[in-house]
């Protein structure tokens, strides 16, 4: 019988640089008596990471959600914008703070993601644009949304949160779309504590995100519009520029971890792993598995809880659907009967413990607590 572990494992651990190179850091920003308002580890961080992801443009804020939600007021946004209940509640709140009216389509069934085929049907007068999520790292169906976009002269926004450095063929996920927001939040691959990051390819972009980031102010006299204070700040920006530096080792690490969950899982029926992409298409964020109760047995809900009693806290990524917040209640799309998959999506899904210092053998026994759990149809006939 697997043993539970003595000290929790977590769903996640912040990747955490060298405290010395850190320190070494602040001692840069201490002397120049600058911590904020985009100083010189700002402007470094921001040139590194225009050459990590490939962009021309980038424009860095002081959490993810601030990003989105500026991004949207940049790109003068109005009406309805294509969404999916299935992500993150900063993804459809970006959209009520710019008063914008979300419509919920369904996801796909493999890949969690918006459902493109689904979208044309869902487009009205009142569309502006589509925002999709690519959900654990999986991208969405880039070239049938940017060519429904095209076609209706809507504008396509992606919640890029978790895949920071993955590429679609080759390509760099920051290419697709006309915006990407990123996460840097300590739970993610790349981390500056809290954070976040736009690129786009309109430089036309660039000065009014400026502005939007930092009040609206032009100069000591002049306020040009309605900002907020969203500027990523001197300690946040020195994190990240030595979590840069570990992110490729982090990765390897990672790598070895799924390669060890997916060994150890792949005889147990009735759990399909989710995060399969490798290698550059792979941001290597999460390791999601998707329980079918019918085949494995027991209910997902089941198994979150006997871990827990394991001392292993995974985590039910993402409930509960947007969709589902009562302010959506009158939204014809938030209904369950128009959003099927979605909802048998969010009552399967476990994110497990996933980060470059988890031991191989403790991702040994967790499968092997789940292979304790997994009722057969055999054994269920011998009972």
């Amino acid at each position: 019988m697997a043993k539970a572990f003595e000290q929790p494992i977590y769903v996640t651990r912040p990747l955490l640089p060298n405290i010395e190179a850190v320190t070494e850091r602040m001692k840069k920003v201490w002397d120049s008596k600058q911590l904020t308002n985009f100083g010189a580890q700002h402007n470094e961080l921001s040139d590194r990471l225009k050459d990590y992801l490939d962009v021309d443009h980038i424009s860095m804020f002081s959490n993810g959600t601030m990003a989105l939600l500026l991004g949207l007021r940049a790109l003068e946004l109005t009406g309805e914008v294509i969404t999916t209940p299935f992500t993150f509640p900063a993804t459809v709140q970006a959209l009520d703070w710019n008063n914008l009216t979300p419509v919920f389509c369904d996801i796909d069934p493999v890949t969690f993601n918006i459902d493109a085929d689904k979208i044309e049907a869902l487009i009205t007068e009142k569309t502006s644009a589509i925002l999709g999520v690519h959900v654990f790292g999986n991208p969405c169906d880039v070239e049938k949304i940017q060519k429904i976009a095209d076609k209706h002269n809507l504008k396509v926004i992606y919640d890029g949160a978790h895949v920071f450095g993955a590429k679609v063929n080759g390509i760099p996920i920051s290419h697709f779309g006309d915006m990407t927001m990123f996460s840097f939040h300590a739970t993610k691959l790349f981390n500056t504590v809290e954070g976040g990051a736009l690129t786009y390819h309109d430089a036309a972009l660039d000065k009014r995100l400026q502005l939007l980031r930092n009040f609206g102010i032009v100069n000591t006299e002049e306020v040009a519009l309605s900002g907020l204070n969203a500027k990523m700040n001197e300690i946040q920006a020195s994190v990240g520029l030595e979590v840069l530096k570990v992110l490729e080792e982090e990765r390897n690490k990672r790598h070895t971890i799924k390669r060890a969950y997916e060994e150890n899982l792949a005889a147990i029926e009735g759990i399909r792993v989710l995060t399969t992409l490798e290698d550059e298409s792979s941001s290597y964020q999460y390791f999601v598995i998707d329980i079918d109760q019918e085949k494995f047995g027991q209910s997902r809900d089941v198994v979150y809880e006997e871990l827990q009693k394991h001392n292993v806290f995974a985590r039910k990524y993402f409930s509960p659907l947007c969709s589902d917040f009562e302010w959506y209640s009158g939204l014809a799309s938030a209904q369950p009967v128009n959003l099927p998959i979605a909802h048998k999506a969010v009552q399967q899904v476990l994110a497990m413990p996933y980060y470059g210092e988890l031991p191989i053998e403790s991702v040994v026994q967790i499968c092997a607590i789940l292979q304790e759990l997994h009722v057969t149809q055999e054994s269920l006939f011998q009972l």
